[in-house]
């Protein structure tokens, strides 16, 4: 969805016809994923291949803590990855969500789309799915993902994503279990610049084919899954 109302919003203000190609465009000053994919671009490689090159880039480099292993551990200290990529030429796409133990989450979501006749593949299913296709089982978890959900653990879980559950999620880790429904506020949302879609690229070549894609660690604390 991000990818396809960015690529609209582009073509707007930019027409094909009035715009300078090949052309690379992502989120945020994630420099080395447009050099990546660049030059992938410039050596042959297909708009597919561009976009996963530069977000299979800022998942090497957890890009911002956003992208990658080892950054926006769940309820549960783990770190897990979503990804999408999608062919603009036959609006083919392929995603995977709470994706365990695989760093390349686009590369898995690639092979989604070009292996499988599904859209997405979700968790431990997902995982599999990579390992069957080759793809290298790896801890996600670093030093500072478990600092960051020891942390967490130490401030009460603030904050997390819970509602409607007892004990009170803005007091405490839990467990929890569901309670009356009613209206309460769990505490301040505290927006900041790390709150944010993570990489989205979009690549075009020199005949105008398209593809997009995005890959991030989601929520720091999220409930898992």
């Amino acid at each position: 969805m991000f990818a396809s109302l960015h690529f609209l919003f582009l073509m707007f203000y930019f027409p094909l016809g009035q715009t300078s190609l090949p052309l690379v465009i992502n989120t945020w000053p994630f420099k080395s994923a447009t050099a990546a994919a660049w030059r992938s671009l410039q050596s042959g490689g297909s708009v597919l291949d561009a976009v996963q090159e530069g977000c299979a880039r800022c998942e090497i480099e957890q890009c911002d803590g956003t992208v990658g292993f080892g950054g926006s551990p769940d309820e549960t200290g783990e770190t897990t990855l979503d990804a999408m990529i999608m062919n603009g030429n036959t609006m083919e796409a392929g995603a995977v969500a709470d994706l365990r133990r695989i760093k390349n989450a686009i590369g898995v979501a690639r092979a989604v789309m070009e292996r499988t006749e599904h859209t997405m593949l979700v968790g431990e299913s997902a995982s599999v799915f990579a390992e069957n296709m080759g793809f290298v089982a790896e801890d996600l978890t670093t030093n500072k993902s478990l600092n960051v959900f020891s942390q967490w653990l130490k401030g009460n879980c603030q904050p997390n994503y819970r509602k409607n559950v007892s004990p009170d999620p803005s007091k405490s880790c839990g467990p929890y279990g569901p309670e009356a429904m009613h209206s309460r506020c769990n505490g301040e949302r505290h927006v900041n610049i790390h709150s944010h879609d993570t990489i989205g690229m979009i690549a075009i070549d020199k005949n105008g084919h398209v593809a997009a894609g995005t890959s991030t660690n989601g929520l720091s604390h999220k409930v898992p899954g």
